[in-house]
């Protein structure tokens, strides 16, 4: 029904916690593959072996790439700003600001979505749960992460609006993507992905350093390989079976929880120890994500309602002692 917003079932969010955890790595990987390579390079080679890994599953399964050539202006443009574009803003800023900033910035992609589908779409429109819960979780991500991060960098203004340059992209591309409604999501991750190393390959030369040699250490080339294989290949099949069923605005909160699994994954990989501050973010973002989803707070409106209406119905008796009195 227009103006209606969707709602995630049980396999959404848990494809949207698979994915979270994708993009996680993500800042991670890209945070090691930049200390050797330049972040035009990294961007062309994670989206040039997506591409192939992806073409190779799509001859595999027996699918074909689209053949309207008048489509492929749409795809073009969808894989320079779904890819290309953000890819390099994100890895360029983190040559310059820590991971944590980084995806705190990253995280306010939902807050872009949510106010351009109201702007763009009929089905996405803003409510007073989607504000309040943006809010909540953009302020669980900050916590997360640490409120002083937000203070120490001020001396890299560019970098951190590269950054966000990045989410606005990815929110506006969320919403761009809903035109190809009925594409299977491994043509749309193939052809998208396909197309973004088209254009990182005349940036990537453009800009690669003279003099740079291959003999990369193993971190690199690993963190490379898990760009490529799991945060791009794999990543992207999830996030457009996901846009496919839950619409812009919900696939793209995967950005709050990014930290939520970047922390997950540095507790459960680098042993690195979980405080109370990373525990109230995650809850703060959990709400935030509750409130978003509605179901939660309308299962509460309806108890009180509920509540309500019995005390219409049934009142309590009138004291008994006092008709007992005489007169």
């Amino acid at each position: 029904m227009a103006g209606e917003s969707k709602r995630m079932g049980r396999v959404e969010w848990a494809l949207l916690i698979l994915l979270s955890a994708l993009w996680g790595a993500a800042f991670f990987f890209g945070k090691v593959a930049v200390r050797e390579l330049s972040p035009f390079t990294v961007v062309f080679v994670r989206v040039s072996l997506a591409a192939l890994i992806l073409n190779a599953v799509l001859l595999l399964t027996g699918q074909r790439l689209p053949r309207f050539p008048g489509r492929w202006g749409e795809f073009m443009i969808l894989g320079l700003f779904n890819n290309a574009v953000p890819f390099s803003l994100i890895f360029w800023g983190q040559t310059r600001i820590a991971s944590g900033l980084a995806s705190i910035l990253n995280a306010t992609t939902p807050a872009w979505g949510i106010l351009l589908a109201h702007l763009w779409t009929e089905d996405e429109k803003l409510t007073p749960n989607k504000v309040l819960g943006v809010v909540l979780g953009l302020c669980g991500a900050v916590t997360l992460i640490g409120w002083d991060i937000l203070f120490g960098e001020r001396g890299n203004v560019l970098a951190q609006l590269a950054v966000l340059g990045a989410a606005l992209s990815y929110a506006a591309t969320g919403i761009y993507a809903k035109r190809f409604k009925g594409t299977a999501p491994l043509v749309l991750a193939t052809v998208q992905i396909s197309c973004a190393a088209l254009w990182m390959l005349p940036v990537a030369l453009l800009t690669f350093p003279s003099g740079q040699r291959f003999d990369l250490s193993l971190p690199v080339v690993l963190s490379v390989l898990g760009l490529a294989v799991l945060s791009t290949a794999l990543a992207y099949l999830i996030y457009f079976r996901v846009l496919a069923s839950a619409g812009a605005s919900n696939v793209l909160l995967v950005t709050l929880l990014i930290p939520v699994s970047a922390n997950a994954l540095g507790a459960l990989v680098l042993g690195e120890r979980v405080g109370v501050e990373q525990v109230l973010g995650m809850m703060l973002i959990g709400l935030g994500l509750a409130v978003i989803d509605g179901r939660v707070v309308a299962a509460l409106a309806g108890s009180r309602k509920y509540r309500a209406a019995s005390a219409r119905a049934d009142p309590e008796p009138p004291d008994a002692s006092v008709h007992s009195r005489k007169p």
